[in-house]
């Protein structure tokens, strides 16, 4: 017969940020312990609030399966020696049934004797196996720990009860000096202590004490009354899933309601409000019909509607504290000039090993001059650039970001508007923070891009230089992020920029113009190109390319993002083409003869030595394809030649006697592959 257990572990409240990964980590710990111990289950729920860890496990057995079947064991010749006596091997294979060697006998197999032992187990009951929960809470882990009392244990939050109840049944497990028991706690402040008569009166028992513990039902009342609200007051809110999450973990019981705050805030640039109101204070903020921010918020209670109007008043009071805060920031700010700023970047460090935030903004503007320069952009865009990297860290020492620091960027737009700064300049000091996270929106300027680039480039180099470098498992700047970032801007903007090439050539342009010191050239910067090749990979696996094309593109020479991508595309478009797999074949086998030949590829082609038409056909062909930039017409460039390269290999000798036709043949085979690996290692490809 199967019953349903429940396991609760009641804490101190918990950030809500750690409850949905800690109570699923909970019932995955479980899920594998009862499968290791051999109980079978139909499920199993998760329940959770800022308070508990609950899960139900559906239909667990009540013990194991007996075990009633015989085990075959090693040859008689090997269990026993020469005089009877039983070896390691027998030992072992009995110990290992948890039987002894008295319980060996032996029966003849394909005429060979084999040790057999017949095992007979009754299988052990739930209630003692699950008593070893105690073992899955001591190896939970969470990004913070605490201990309390005088013990070593430790947990996200204190431990203060313990539910274990296997249908009606209680199964004591025990943490330190807390044993589980039937007694379960209601909402801190509006409900009692309940006792349950079994697991399945859980849900609606603490529902009466005003706790809501499926996760799930709270997100949905809370979903429920904000859009009462809204409908009834004609707003709008944005979907913001993050905040809902996260109020739906700060609560037990949900009551949703609606505060305002003075008109006069609204000359605050919105992103201030907003911050102030969701950030700080987890409320939600409301925009009319229009989708203008509006003077209210709708914020999640944790109770029901008793004393609401004083919930209310305390919340309104609470934020305008900090929007007067605010108010006071953006005035002072204001009463000076974007220099006045600007100057004091010079005393703002950007890392002591590298030097001030000012002369970053130097080699910055050198970077980004460089890179308009290399993709030839318009005047106009250089322009706005060389202003903006004038400016675009100066927000740092503004008042406003000195206490919303999250703000830094936004406020630096801001207040290069209110000066009268081109909107590309100050768009640009924004987006150049761009992409905050991995997946992160991009800039949408071409001007705002550039900064982006220049500035994680420079951050790269700078770190690398001063032997900052990530390693497998430490990344504290950020740095692989900074250069995924750059990835996908180049990508998205059609940049072309191969670090192989261009990295010694901006390090050339800053040495000397920077106390920082720069990566050397050749070991060093091949190393930050091999850095950002690695996010080149990255982009491509988050973008399903097949492995085998990535690793063949990743193989090549190239290291420009936007060819890398392009050849990725080809072949992953043609992968399953019928011609395909003689195109790879054919591009492959030139690779294995040159590779066996050990040929450099100095050689000349010299077309007097020809002395079949084949080899006048493929010197053609080659011709041909030199001239074509774009990857998707050399593949099919490759497609016509594939039958040209076949008869080459068929009608000519490539290692040659003569020493002056084969290596002919040879550097006409390494015109080929040197235009074979824009699409990259073929030889990587699985073919089938």
């Amino acid at each position: 017969m199967a019953k349903d257990y429940l396991f609760e572990i009641g804490t101190e409240e918990m950030p809500a940020h750690v409850v949905t990964r800690s109570v699923n980590q909970l019932a995955d710990r479980t899920r594998k312990f009862l499968k290791e111990n051999g109980l079978s289950f139909k499920d199993i729920k998760t329940y959770s609030t800022p308070r508990r860890l609950t899960i139900l496990v559906e239909d667990l057995a009540e013990k194991q399966d007996d075990i009633d079947e015989v085990k075959k064991g090693p040859a008689k010749k090997i269990a026993q020696d020469a005089d009877g006596n039983w070896t390691k091997a027998a030992q072992g294979f009995a110990r290992g049934q948890g039987m002894t060697t008295d319980d060996i006998y032996f029966e003849e197999l394909k005429g060979t004797e084999y040790a057999y032992v017949h095992v007979q187990k009754e299988g052990k009951k739930a209630n003692d196996i699950l008593l070893g929960m105690s073992e899955i809470i001591k190896a939970m882990t969470f990004p913070t720990k605490m201990r309390w009392d005088s013990n070593d244990f430790e947990f996200v939050r204190p431990i203060h009860w313990l539910v274990s109840l296997f249908g009606n049944d209680v199964i004591p497990v025990k943490i330190l000096d807390i044993t589980a028991g039937r007694k379960t706690q209601g909402h801190r402040f509006l409900g009692d202590s309940v006792v349950l008569a079994s697991a399945d009166d859980y849900v609606d028992a603490l529902k009466d004490q005003f706790v809501i513990v499926d996760a799930k039902e709270r997100k949905d009342m809370i979903v429920n009354q904000m859009k009462e609200l809204v409908d009834k007051n004609n707003w709008q809110i944005k979907e913001d899933k993050n905040l809902l999450e996260e109020v739906t973990n700060l609560v037990e019981y949900s009551t949703v309601f609606a505060g305002s705050f003075d008109e006069k805030y609204l000359q605050i640039p919105d992103e201030v409000l907003i911050t102030s109101m969701k950030d700080n204070q987890r409320y939600f903020e409301v925009y009319d019909q229009d989708g203008k921010l509006i003077n209210h918020f709708i914020a999640v209670r944790n109770g029901n509607k008793n004393f609401l109007d004083n919930v209310i008043s305390g919340n309104e009071k609470v934020l305008v504290a900090r929007l007067d805060d605010a108010q006071f920031f953006y005035d002072e700010d204001r009463k000076y000039p974007l220099s006045h700023f600007v100057d004091k970047m010079k005393n703002v460090s950007f890392h002591d090993k590298i030097g001030s935030m000012a002369e970053k903004m130097k080699r910055v503007q050198i970077i980004g001059d460089y890179l308009a320069k290399r993709w030839n952009l318009p005047e106009n865009v250089v322009a706005d650039f060389d202003r903006a990297s004038e400016l675009y860290k100066f927000d740092l020492v503004t008042q406003m970001v000195g206490e919303f620091a999250e703000l830094q960027g936004v406020m630096g737009m801001h207040y290069a508007r209110l000066a009268g700064e081109n909107e590309e300049v100050a768009v640009a000091i924004k987006e150049h923070y761009m992409p905050v996270t991995a997946e992160g929106a991009l800039p949408e300027t071409t001007v705002g891009s550039l900064l982006s680039v220049a500035d994680k480039l420079d951050t790269i180099i700078t770190f690398f230089g001063a032997g900052m470098i990530p390693s497998s498992s430490n990344d504290p700047y950020a740095l692989r992020r900074y250069a995924y970032g750059i990835v996908r801007i180049l990508l998205n903007e059609k940049w072309s920029l191969p670090f192989n090439a261009v990295l010694p050539e901006i390090v050339s342009l800053i040495d000397g113009k920077t106390p920082a010191k720069l990566p050397k050239q050749g070991e060093e910067d091949e190393q930050i190109a091999l850095f950002i090749r690695d996010r080149i990979k990255q982009y491509l696996q988050k973008n399903n390319f097949k492995y085998d094309i990535i690793d063949a593109v990743l193989a090549s020479s190239q290291q420009d993002p936007s060819q890398i991508l392009a050849a990725a595309n080809v072949l992953q478009e043609h992968h399953d083409d019928a011609e395909f797999k003689p195109v790879v074949e054919s591009l492959t086998r030139i690779d294995n003869i040159l590779k066996k030949a050990k040929f450099k590829g100095q050689v000349e082609v010299d077309e007097s030595l020809f002395d079949d038409n084949s080899e006048n056909e493929l010197y053609a062909g080659v011709q041909n394809l030199q001239a074509v930039e774009d990857l998707a017409d050399l593949y099919q460039g490759f497609v016509q030649l594939q039958p040209v390269i076949d008869q080459y290999f068929d009608t000519n000798m490539i290692m040659a006697k003569d020493e002056k036709v084969k290596n002919n043949r040879l550097a006409q085979l390494s015109s080929v592959s040197q235009l074979a690996d824009r699409l990259g290692d073929l030889s990587q490809l699985v073919i089938k």
